[in-house]
């Protein structure tokens, strides 16, 4: 199975850089990941509504262009459905029986989504009702994805 997760921003800090890191060789054994980023537009301190705006539809047609054609897209989203960990390990499982083979996982930036990439979703997930910089959001998708991974192949992971 190949894995894209496609973000906006680059990573900052650290701690955040290298768990990310380890989690991606990690999963070696279990998939092809590709994390791919795109830079975050540039707002005014006090960005108004149409700035806002403007500026994810920029951050949109970016993150489209990253997403592969026939990719399986998981958009995560505030407003999305909330997943347990054996409960995404079931849905990718599913996904893997129904032949696709390639997942896109997608996270949008500080201002959130537009509408279009809303409808370029196959599946809307949101983490939690709580807020994450989209950095963290990063280490906790690859957390997740090789928790799955691990639940999928009756491998011990949480004790």
């Amino acid at each position: 199975m190949k894995i894209t997760i496609a973000c906006v921003g680059k990573l900052k800090e650290k701690y955040l850089t290298a768990g990310v890191e380890e989690y991606a060789k990690r999963l070696q054994p279990f998939c092809k990941l590709e994390i791919t980023s795109i830079s975050e537009e540039k707002m005014p301190q006090d960005p108004s509504d149409a700035e806002k705006e403007q500026a994810l539809a920029k951050e949109t047609e970016r993150l489209l262009k990253l997403i592969p054609e026939h990719s399986y897209v998981f958009l995560l989203d505030l407003q999305g459905q909330e997943l347990t960990s054996p409960g995404l390990a079931a849905k990718m499982d599913g996904l893997a029986l129904r032949g696709e083979s390639h997942l896109t996982f997608v996270i949008g930036g500080a201002f959130g989504y537009t509408d279009e990439l809303r409808r370029r979703a196959d599946f809307r997930w949101s983490f939690s009702k709580l807020t994450f910089t989209h950095q963290m959001i990063r280490l906790l998708l690859v957390e997740q994805i090789y928790r799955a991974f691990k639940i999928s192949h009756g491998e011990k992971y949480h004790w």
